[in-house]
């Protein structure tokens, strides 16, 4: 599926979200409700969660259990992520499920998870294949200038609700007072845009606040709480040490020392290292919650997690980096229950016993030292990363037979040659 019929798809499943939110306030309020934010009618959260259960789960079309299962985990998982951006970027609440059963913090319950499940499983298995024909219908140009139009008014649509929320419009000086007509063009532009977004904000979510957040004090200790120097320092902790421990765990089992890397420069498990820095970002609000809440969510969330890290390797890479067919209870020799199991033990012990001491480890870092460090380990693994693409790019293209046919792939066939990519990826399958 190409990129131009992925973002169709996001806009025609937005579209299809507002609908649905938009026919259901007017069945519950008994009126027009207007769920957009700014000039088109799209519910973006349905767009992202139909991408995401598109590339992941597509495969399993014709699977009805674990498409529902699949679609309700990814989907859950999105409205989640979502509702507490929202909430972290704008102050507001934008929806809230805290009158039903089974919900947490009121933006994901059972009852929209199943939901959730019903429609992901109805568009793997209708919609995506009627929508990709009726993209197909259209004149190769007039499919991608179409993408290119919707693409630059949702840009305006995300820049307008921004600039409502944080309270723009009330800092725009009046138009009277702007002497340059094309500056006063732009003024009167900027108002009507950003006034327009804050009324229909207001119309569709009553709630919505439009003020903006109070100055943070600095803080004197680095890395505190849970902020982005110490997630990324977590992700290179976790990327060593899940390394480490699946070398370790292959002896063990295996009897043989093998790499277990993602990267040709060091021992670093780039799955292993978004693991623990994505667990820390979502669950840290709950860490404190019961060992039964931190088993099951990183039960779900890892094993979700690890499903899509190697459907998203296969297809960017055309390469399978690990397979659990032979293991019982597998789904798609991607993942399977024990290890599932797995991801939530790690959790409980993470919380419980490691992070705390890494935890404390970190903020004792002095602040300019612990900033340096930090973005010095960023340069390092975007080159790391960078040159492992190639390299892997590389080694795809040789297995099919190709010669160098520019530098760069001289350059690789000379130092990352079949015997050392084979070294660093001993279990890596190439696919069609």
């Amino acid at each position: 599926m190409s990129s131009y019929q992925i973002a169709f798809l996001f806009f025609c499943y937005s579209f299809l979200g507002w609908v649905l939110e938009t026919g259901t306030a007017a069945v519950r309020q008994r009126r027009y409700v207007d769920r957009s934010a700014l000039f088109g009618p799209l519910c973006a959260v349905y767009g992202v969660a139909g991408v995401v259960i598109t590339a992941g789960l597509q495969e399993l079309r014709g699977n009805w259990l674990f498409l529902f299962l699949g679609s309700a985990i990814y989907a859950t998982v999105v409205e989640w992520i979502a509702g507490h951006l929202l909430e972290r970027i704008t102050h507001t609440r934008w929806w809230d499920y805290s009158g039903r059963r089974w919900n947490l913090d009121g933006y994901i319950c059972v009852s929209a998870s199943v939901l959730w499940g019903v429609l992901g499983l109805a568009a793997i298995q209708w919609g995506n294949p009627l929508l990709v024909w009726l993209y197909g219908l259209l004149p190769g140009l007039v499919g991608k200038v179409l993408v290119w139009v919707l693409l630059g008014l949702l840009v305006i649509d995300a820049l307008g609700s921004a600039l409502a929320l944080s309270g723009t419009v009330h800092k725009l000086p009046p138009v009277e007072a702007v002497g340059n007509r094309l500056e006063a063009l732009a003024v009167r532009m900027g108002h009507w845009i950003v006034g327009r977004a804050e009324r229909r904000i207001v119309s569709a979510h009553p709630e919505a606040q439009f003020v903006r957040a109070g100055k943070k004090e600095k803080s004197t200790v680095f890395a505190q709480g849970c902020s982005f120097y110490k997630i990324v320092l977590l992700f290179f902790i976790g990327a060593f040490l899940g390394d480490i421990t699946e070398t370790v765990f292959c002896r063990v089992t295996a009897g043989v020392w093998m790499s277990r890397s993602s990267v040709v420069w060091g021992p670093f498990s780039i799955v292993w290292g978004l693991a623990m820095a994505l667990a820390t970002l979502l669950l840290y609000k709950y860490k404190d919650r019961s060992d039964r809440f931190l088993f099951l969510a990183g039960t779900f969330l890892g094993g979700a997690y690890e499903y899509l890290c190697s459907v998203f390797t296969e297809v960017v890479f055309g390469t399978v980096f690990w397979d659990y067919s032979a293991i019982p209870f597998n789904l798609g020799g991607r993942i399977n229950l024990l290890y599932c199991f797995f991801w939530g033990f790690a959790a409980v012990v993470w919380f419980r016993v490691v992070y705390p001491r890494i935890s404390a480890w970190i903020e004792k870092i002095p602040m300019v030292a612990g900033k340096v460090l930090s973005w010095a380990l960023i340069v390092f693994m975007v080159c790391n990363m960078a040159v492992s693409c190639l390299a892997l790019a590389r080694y795809n293209t040789r297995a099919a037979g190709q010669g160098a046919g520019s530098a760069w792939e001289a350059y690789m066939d000379e130092h990352y040659g079949d015997a050392k990519m084979e070294r660093i990826y001993p279990n890596a399958i190439q696919t069609d």
